[in-house]
């Protein structure tokens, strides 16, 4: 087998001849003899005379290789108690009978359709079926307000919009069908066919509630009931599978692009190389389908490879309990567990002594993967001990589509070291380049940049906007992608990805990093999770200002805890980081996806006008946020 590094240099040496091996993985109709066109760059093309369908590389083709016994998606949902598992063939009858549903309604190869669905089979047959019919998917997160949800219609144009009636949190429903209603009203229903609706028993609502509206609302059972199932149609390697809208500067969610073959090779490579997880093996995404990583590898990627997906609906802790995930585990026999810090943070805060977990059975467990926000050093020493798996630390954007830096399982064990997601993935050439564009000095914090042609599978422009994706991403410096992300990389190749370029504050001259400062506070015994944000200074231009979520139980006052912070930071970063303001608050603003919201408590904190931002995961959390900054004010 080749080393990590033999592997990585032939991606970069010889890109042509690299991608073109990894696309033999694929059944295509017309198979491909060129792997990148650049003679219209930047707008490069992967495999541009190749010609495919994804959703028969994601499901027809097990089938056909007589594996349609095989268990494809396992349906958990915590919220309802069901437990259903889908074989391959059951999932390609469901798929192509609701691909028939959408030809029945005019959709055709190029049409866009708007998924607005929360974690149900439906989400995923929904979006395989576009697949099928050569039709764009874009799906929207369930449960996002109507303003955003019309931000995305007005943009995409869909042809049909497929919804439910809603969506089950712990403790609350969410009323899907009143939020699309309003949406159309604000974002207009001009060439949209239909709403369809998939009613949930669990919520009140159904599509003929809303009969008189000036365009059809269908029931998605009825519809199926009476389609015919309807062939694979084969599309161009270089045609949109899907768009997925990532929230902009401006206000206007900017819609990142992925074509059909890159995004079909890149996760397909990607499973193997990265997750160690083929055919037969089981995987679980703890994300939702409507971030990146939910299209990527809860449906996508697993399927590619004929693996086993998990579908689950539910959260870390509270559905029932800290135990969550380690009764999913147990229960699916899951070997790739996918999941972001702040789940690990969160279950650490209830159950600090993972006395939940001794009573299940993990042994099937080969790799915890951890992605969406900086590991910090502290989480990951204790999920390590807890688990007694390797961690891998990865990191990606919903740009690029899958990781840019891993510790690639299925190529090689690399040595681990905590707070660095390990080294760049083959086929990304990762700089860090300084303010000038100069590359910067071994351990040296800078911006990271990527060298054009990214590889296949990641975005190839914003959705009918070429002048905004040059401008966001490859104007700051030439040649270049810029991430957006600042870091370093050490004397062994080692990426540190510190945080976003805007979370680096100049502090009387020095720049820190408020993701280094936030390793140091996260390294206390009483902290579960915490936040940095810069503040202005009128002496030193800005300082750094902490805030801190206990753990359940923690025995500690706000002021000893500030004083320990306090020495803590100016011993392992030094008194030039200068933090004197430590506040602990009940829970950190965070989006859906466990982002923490770092510039809306930068504007709470500089008294600034701020919206509540539509991903958000708990208005709530902001409202008292800002309550507990103003009586500090005070």
């Amino acid at each position: 087998m080749p080393t990590y590094s033999q592997t990585y240099r032939a991606s970069v040496d010889d890109p042509e001849r690299f991608w073109l091996g990894a696309a033999a993985a694929i059944d295509w109709d017309s198979a491909p003899r060129r792997a990148l066109d650049d003679s219209n760059a930047p707008f490069y093309r992967w495999f541009p005379d190749g010609q495919l369908n994804t959703c028969v590389n994601a499901v027809d083709r097990h089938v056909a290789a007589g594996r349609g016994d095989q268990a494809a998606l396992i349906y958990d949902s915590a919220m309802t108690g069901v437990q259903r598992t889908y074989t391959y063939a059951e999932l390609q009858e469901r798929v192509a009978r609701f691909a028939g549903v959408l030809v029945a309604q005019g959709v055709t190869r190029g049409d866009r359709v708007v998924i607005y669905l929360p974690m149900i089979p439906e989400a995923v047959v929904a979006m395989l079926a576009c697949a099928r019919i050569g039709a764009i998917h874009s799906v929207v997160f369930g449960g996002f307000a109507a303003k955003e949800l019309a931000a995305r219609i007005t943009d995409a144009a869909p042809k049909l919009v497929i919804t439910t009636s809603g969506g089950l949190e712990p403790g609350r429903t969410i009323e899907y069908l009143p939020i699309v209603a309003s949406a159309l009203e604000i974002a207009g229903t001009q060439g949209i066919a239909a709403v369809i609706v998939k009613n949930r028993p669990q919520i009140p609502g159904t599509a003929q509630d809303f009969a008189g509206h000036d365009i059809p609302w269908l029931d998605w059972d009825e519809l199926t009931a009476a389609a015919e199932p309807a062939d694979p149609v084969p599309v161009a390697a270089t045609d949109p599978l899907y768009i997925l809208y990532t929230s902009g500067t401006t206000g206007k969610p900017k819609g990142v692009v992925r074509d059909n073959g890159g995004h079909a090779v890149a996760l397909e490579w990607s499973m193997r190389h990265i997750y160690d997880i083929g055919p037969g093996q089981v995987m679980w995404t703890a994300s939702d389908v409507g971030w990146v990583v939910g299209h990527s590898y809860i449906v996508y990627g697993p399927l590619l490879v004929g693996a086993t997906t998990v579908l689950y609906e539910g959260k870390p802790v509270g559905t029932p309990d800290a135990g969550a995930f380690w009764r999913v585990i147990n229960d699916h026999g899951v070997q790739a567990l996918f999941t972001a810090p702040t789940a690990l943070r969160a279950i650490r805060k209830v159950d600090p002594e993972s006395t939940e977990l001794d009573k299940y059975d993990i042994s099937t467990l080969d790799n915890l993967f951890v992605a969406g926000e900086r590991l910090d050093p502290n989480t990951y020493d204790w999920i390590s001990s807890v688990l007694h798996r390797p961690v891998i630390d990865h990191w990606w954007q919903t740009e690029t589509g899958w990781p840019v830096c891993a510790n690639p399982r299925g190529i090689e064990h690399l040595p681990i070291k905590p707070g660095s997601p390990s080294v760049p993935v083959p086929g990304y050439r990762l700089l860090v380049l300084d303010d000038q564009g100069v590359p910067a000095p071994t351990g040296e914090e800078g911006n990271i940049v990527l060298a054009l042609p990214l590889p296949p599978g990641t975005l190839t422009t914003l959705w009918h906007d070429d002048d905004r994706y040059v401008r966001s991403y490859l104007s700051a410096y030439d040649g270049y992608y810029l991430t957006g992300d600042s870091g370093y990389i050490d004397a062994e190749g080692y990426v540190y990805v510190l945080g976003r370029s805007d979370d680096v504050i100049n502090v009387a001259g020095h720049r820190l990093s408020t993701g280094g400062i936030e390793a140091v506070l996260a390294g206390h015994p009483a902290v579960a999770e915490c936040a940095v944000i810069g503040v202005h200074d009128e002496l030193k231009g800005q300082r750094p200002s902490g805030y801190v979520v206990l753990k359940a139980g923690a025995d500690i006052t706000p002021d000893e805890l500030r004083g320990e912070l306090v020495q803590k930071v100016r011993s392992e970063i030094g008194a030039v980081a200068s933090l004197q303001e430590v506040t602990v608050v009940a829970a950190l603003p965070k989006t859906r996806s466990g982002k923490i919201l770092r510039k809306t408590m930068r504007q709470i904190v500089a008294g600034e006008e701020f919206s509540t931002p539509s991903t958000i995961e708990d208005p709530a959390v902001l409202e008292t946020l800002a309550e507990t900054i103003g009586r500090g004010r005070e």
